[in-house]
């Protein structure tokens, strides 16, 4: 059992670690795999259901506030006030359990989204090849490694194959790490440790096996996530949080205000204590986090339902922002379908021996799994000689190019296939269509003409090289003086109804940038395809020799990015988020940095792990149609939490200022405490559907935006409005109706409740509110919250809670002021938000 990290590993061998570990070559058994993860204690403990729930249930009072009011009703029992103790206690406890159910199903299925996509490592157990779950890899597995791949542990190389990895996120070194099986002295530093692997890091090229020595928290990673977390605060958190604070300022401003007021009145002390934590309560946004976090997992359930996988809840809010989409080309504009089109000689002649070289070697290829190989191995060839292959220098996003070494029995052949320029740039000659090997300097020109234009006529090309060895083991050296075969012509054909798409994307207010490493007149050629007029396409080379200034004003302006290297497009990305809100689609090595530098990075299932590690979400299909999806969900959740934030700070601090006014005015107390509470109780339930409510398409279409100075601006006009109703009607109550202290309290309890939940009708749209149909549950808690309110002074119990009968004409007097109120804040509403958003 490992209880205490292994250190120094690096300075013995494979075989010393194998006894030591109970391992062999051929990996751990099952049932020792198994006993080993039971030991270990490497796996963090997850709470138990019951514990995790009680922690959650607490927390629903653990705000200031609420700790302050509970205080207070404490104090009030032990002074004897046992009636008004049970009443609030009860609203109190109703609120808390209400919140408490919402969020607890919200975080059942936050832990079903994360079980998704948890990431996998391949392991030989009992000499097999095995999948598994990387958090179940224990020491003495072997695991298998290609590019692409996270380390779940630190490791000790047992095999490589040109082997590279990121160690970034360890020794701040960018430039990929070359690895090899060896043995150290155990005071080499860790950025020189080259035989040895580190959990956190990732495979950038190449292929190994690997034996792992620590897990979990004695890795190097462990230990250094333990003693310093970060956590990300995204501009949502951030907007909220700030939020929070402002709101907190004014609530406790005014609430000592009204504290003192009523003390200097000679008020009940208790009294006008309760009072006023009555009031600060209901001001807060207490449901704030319940709401956020409701909203977000109602949105990433809807996600889910549209194959969008949510990595991190906080992250829906952000890409409600969103207002630029940069993606490649293959499977999102295009089919992602390669299709062979032609093998070819430099000179464009149809040749079988082209078609032959590549098919061996992406038959052969082991290192980095794509779907161009896969379609080459899919030709059919003519010859009927099965070589055996002696050896392979894996794929990079350096070289470009893929080197598999065959034989034949009778000939020794280097195959080496890529990328154009970089397999151009190794051939000194070049094999004509009648078999003859000429000088490549005499057909380069007509060769890149070639080149050029299968580029213009929307393929794609593979270049193809050879060359007959003498050795069995091939390095990268001898990549050099190759013969130049010909292409390999793909077609990736475009996506049926892209155009639409595209313009679906405009109508959401979102441009679309493709970046791509394809050349550029394969580049134009899809943009062409796709609609785009007068494309702008800019090179990897543009971005390069551009100034910072201009390249700012340059990418506003271009539609694809193409020959772009991968280095590239974190810059790329980078300039652009200076302008726009920006969200990148990636799937490989090569992405994983543009991943982190976006707003909004997302990714797909069946992506490289470190790039699906790098995304906030994960997409089960690579399509257009299901990130436009996402968008308007992310809009919809950022639009519905903005709901609940305008209803707290506008009429909520209408009546807060209200009652500022008329504790200078009243010789007695507006409203209750319990009256107070009772009212936040019966308009917090259908608060708590705005989650689920319907969202004009006008707000879709337009990306979400936090602003808290439009939030201020909102919160002074609404609430002087909802003031200006309110001293209304203590005016009409205490002036012209001359009514006493309960039957004020009952009065002004009806109106105060049936303002606030009409104003969530209103405010919940940015059009006349009569034009906009909300969600059916917002809609039935609000109607059955009404019906409460006006039966509520008629019940046996209304003296309990200081409520009574109102008069016929008292009520009616309510109704109408109700009445002119959701009229006028109507009116108000529409000339508002159309002066903030121009529309």
């Amino acid at each position: 059992m490992q209880t205490t990290p292994i250190n120094n590993f690096w300075q013995f061998n494979p075989d010393y670690w194998f006894k030591k570990l109970n391992s062999s070559a051929l990996g751990l058994s099952k049932t020792e795999a198994a006993k080993i993860l039971s030991e270990s204690g490497h796996i963090k403990k997850s709470k138990s259901a019951f514990r995790k729930e009680a922690t959650l249930f607490i927390g629903q009072f653990k705000s200031p506030l609420m700790l302050l009011l509970i205080g207070a009703v404490l104090l009030s029992a032990f002074l004897g006030d046992t009636s008004d103790v049970f009443i609030i206690l009860f609203i109190v406890l109703s609120t808390g359990f209400l919140s408490f159910f919402q969020e607890r199903n919200a975080g059942r299925f936050v832990e079903k989204l994360q079980s998704m996509i948890a990431l996998k490592s391949t392991v030989l157990r009992d000499g097999k090849l095995q999948e598994i779950n990387s958090y179940n890899v224990v020491p003495g597995d072997i695991i298998i490694l290609n590019a692409g791949d996270m380390l779940p542990a630190d490791c000790l190389i047992i095999e490589s194959n040109e082997l590279h990895s990121n160690e970034a996120s360890l020794t701040g070194e960018s430039y990929p790490t070359a690895k090899l099986v060896g043995v150290l002295d155990e005071n080499t530093a860790l950025a020189k440790r080259t035989n040895s692997l580190w959990e956190g890091t990732n495979i950038v090229s190449g292929t190994a096996k690997a034996l792992v020595i620590n897990t979990g928290k004695n890795t190097i990673f462990g230990n250094i996530a333990k003693s310093a977390t970060t956590i990300i605060e995204t501009k949502f958190e951030k907007g909220i949080k700030d939020f929070g604070y402002f709101l907190m300022r004014i609530t406790l401003i005014l609430s000592i205000f009204i504290l003192v007021v009523n003390l200097l009145y000679h008020k009940n002390v208790i009294d006008s204590a309760l009072f006023a934590l009555a009031l600060a309560v209901g001001m807060a946004p207490e449901l704030l986090p319940a709401i956020t976090t409701i909203a977000m997992s109602a949105g990433a359930k809807r996600m889910l339902d549209k194959k969008v996988i949510v990595k991190k809840l906080s992250s829906i809010q952000n890409l409600g922002e969103v207002n630029l989409l940069c993606t490649d080309k293959t499977g999102t504009i295009t089919q992602g379908a390669i299709i062979i089109s032609g093998a070819v000689d430099g000179l464009g002649i149809e040749n079988e021996y082209v078609k032959e070289l590549a098919y061996w070697n992406a038959y052969f290829e082991t290192g980095y799994a794509n779907p161009i190989d896969e379609a080459i191995k899919k030709i059919k060839l003519e010859t009927k000689v099965m070589p055996l292959k002696t050896g392979e220098i894996p794929y990079d996003f350096i070289r470009k190019r893929l080197s598999i070494a065959i034989t034949t029995g009778t000939d020794k052949v280097l195959i080496s296939k890529g990328a154009f320029k970089q397999i151009i740039s190794i051939c000194t000659f070049v094999r004509l269509s009648n078999g003859s090997i000429e000088n490549i300097e005499s057909h380069k020109t007509e060769i890149e003409d070639k080149f050029n234009q299968f580029g213009i006529n929307g393929l794609r090309t593979i270049a193809v090289s050879y060359k007959n060895i003498n050795n069995d083991h091939i390095s990268k050296e001898d990549e050099a003086d190759l013969i130049f075969a010909g292409f390999i012509l793909l077609e990736d054909p475009v996506k049926a109804g892209i155009i639409e798409i595209i313009e679906e994307l405009k109508k959401l207010q979102v441009n679309l940038k493709i970046i791509s490493g394809d050349n550029k007149n394969v580049a134009l050629s899809t943009a062409l395809k796709i609609g785009i007029k007068n494309p702008i396409v800019m090179t990897g080379q543009d971005l390069f020799s551009a100034s910072p200034e201009a390249l700012k004003h340059l990418v506003r302006k271009t539609h694809i990015f193409a020959e772009v290297e991968p280095q590239q497009k974190e810059h790329l990305i980078q300039v652009l988020r200076k302008t726009y809100t920006v969200a990148y689609v990636g799937d490989g090595i090569n992405d994983v940095s543009a991943l982190s530098a976006a707003d909004i990075g997302i990714s797909v299932e069946n992506a490289v792990d470190v790039a699906r590690e790098a995304a906030d979400f994960v997409l089960m299909e690579k399509d257009l149609k299901v990130i436009i999806d996402g968008i308007k969900e992310g809009r919809k959740t950022f639009a519905n939490t903005l709901k609940y934030i305008f209803i707290n700070t506008g009429s909520t601090f209408g009546n807060m200022f209200s009652v500022a006014i008329a504790s200078l005015l009243l010789p007695f107390l507006p409203m209750l405490p319990k009256q107070i509470l009772l009212t936040n109780f019966i308009t917090d339930f259908p608060y708590l559907t705005i989650a689920s409510d319907n969202v004009d398409q006008e707000q879709l279409n337009r990306p979400g935006k936090w602003n808290l100075k439009l939030i201020r601006n909102y919160m002074i006009i609404f609430g002087i409005h909802s003031s200006v109703f309110d001293v209304i009607t203590f005016l009409i109550l205490y002036y012209v109706l001359k009514v006493k202290e309960s039957a004020f309290q009952t009065a002004w309890f009806v109106e105060s409740i049936l303002t606030e939940l009409f104003i969530l009708f209103i405010i919940r749209t940015h059009k006349n509110f009569f034009k906009s149909r909300p969600g059916k549950y917002l809609f039935i808690l609000s109607f059955i919250g009404l019906v409460l309110t006006l039966i509520l002074p008629y019940l046996p119990f209304a003296d309990k809670v200081g409520l009574s009968p109102l008069p016929f004409l008292n009520m009616i007097i309510m109704l109408i002021i109700v009445a002119i109120y959701i009229l006028t804040a109507d009116v108000l509403k529409v000339w508002f938000f159309k002066k903030h958003f121009h529309s």
